[in-house]
């Protein structure tokens, strides 16, 4: 008969039951996490019965009849814009749709986007309706393939983004979490290095591999989708380095007091997934509820990816950046400044 009490296979299991237990960030990850992933992609694209379609109506001759056909419809949400403005709309998925009136109608969107094909079928029907429903409205599709208006012109600085994200929280982060943990932090201390040195250096060398990083997603971009870049590279290069130190900031922080590998895995995480989410890296954080917009534009990596598509798609300038490049500079500043106070060496 086996004695479970001396048997190496059940003790070593229970000790990694009671280890398991002993960490409350392993049980965060285990439990909590996977409902509150859930709860937020709910709140994305919970049930509402028949989806509301957002549609740009450019401003022009005979707009009018059309918003107004628009809104007569159940499920339609127009508003009218002018050219411009409601071509950067449809380039940053604010709307799936630019309706221009004339005859015949014209219907300009994005084939590979599923609501932009939900948009055409709805339109379509209402400005019938409006009309009688005799056939009397001419239709012509305008199935946009220029690069800028696509899914993936979307995609790529979003995942960009990501990118400076999460390679700045793990590559700072982790690697103070393993000095500390392998106790060669705590040898500093009798050094005349000061923290602000210390943690500066972190974020120094994580700016050196910044190039080779954002270089290669931008190519690969352009070699292989041809996503383009209208903008000025020195325009982009202000908006990645913000970006980089500030996520860098980021991995200071969730770094200055934890002990093991596993926790401040677990902190990053904390950090990282509600912006994974909420940031408009896969899709526009236009589809959560209206209350949750200020909170989803205040997070650093919703200023960054909407800085990176306006600069790449848009050709934007810095000055028309004031706004996304003064939140990643307050959240630097503050990271930093946090990190700096709550540091320790041990």
């Amino acid at each position: 008969m086996i004695d479970l009490r001396t048997n190496s296979l059940v003790q070593l299991t229970l000790w990694r039951t009671r280890e398991f237990l002993r960490e409350p960030e392993a049980i965060f990850w285990v439990f909590a996490f996977p409902v509150l992933l859930a709860f937020a992609l709910g709140l994305a694209f919970q049930a509402r019965g028949a989806e509301t379609v957002r549609v740009a109506v450019q401003r022009g001759n005979g707009h009018g009849d059309v918003d107004a056909a628009l809104r007569a419809a159940p499920n339609i949400e127009p508003v009218v814009l002018d050219s411009g403005d409601a071509q950067r709309r449809l380039r940053s998925g604010r709307v799936a749709m630019v309706v221009t009136a004339g005859d015949p109608v014209t219907l300009r969107y994005d084939s590979t986007r599923a609501e932009s094909e939900l948009a055409r079928a709805v339109v379509v029907n209402a400005l019938e309706e409006a009309a009688g429903r005799r056939d009397v409205v001419s239709i012509r599709d305008v199935r946009v393939r220029e690069r800028g208006a696509r899914y993936i012109d979307f995609l790529i600085p979003g995942l960009l983004g990501l990118n400076i994200m999460g390679t700045g929280l793990w590559g700072v982060g982790f690697g103070i979490v393993k000095t500390r943990q392998q106790r060669l932090l705590k040898r500093c201390i009798a050094s005349p290095m000061r923290k602000s040195q210390y943690l500066m250096a972190q974020m120094l060398a994580r700016l050196v591999f910044l190039v080779l990083e954002v270089t290669a997603v931008i190519a690969f971009g352009l070699l292989v989708f041809q996503v383009p870049l209208r903008g000025s590279v020195i325009t982009l290069t202000l908006v990645v380095f913000l970006g980089a130190v500030t996520f860098a900031g980021f991995g200071l922080l969730v770094a200055s007091r934890a002990r093991t590998i596993e926790g401040v895995s677990g902190l990053m995480n904390v950090v990282m997934v509600p912006m994974w989410i909420g940031s408009g890296v896969f899709f526009a954080y236009s589809h959560f509820p209206d209350p949750m917009q200020p909170f989803l534009k205040a997070l650093p990596l919703t200023a960054l990816n909407d800085a990176l598509r306006a600069v790449m798609l848009d050709g934007a300038a810095a000055t028309s950046l004031v706004w996304m490049l003064g939140n990643l500079t307050l959240w630097a500043i503050a990271s930093f400044v946090l990190a700096l106070r709550l540091f320790r060496w041990q």
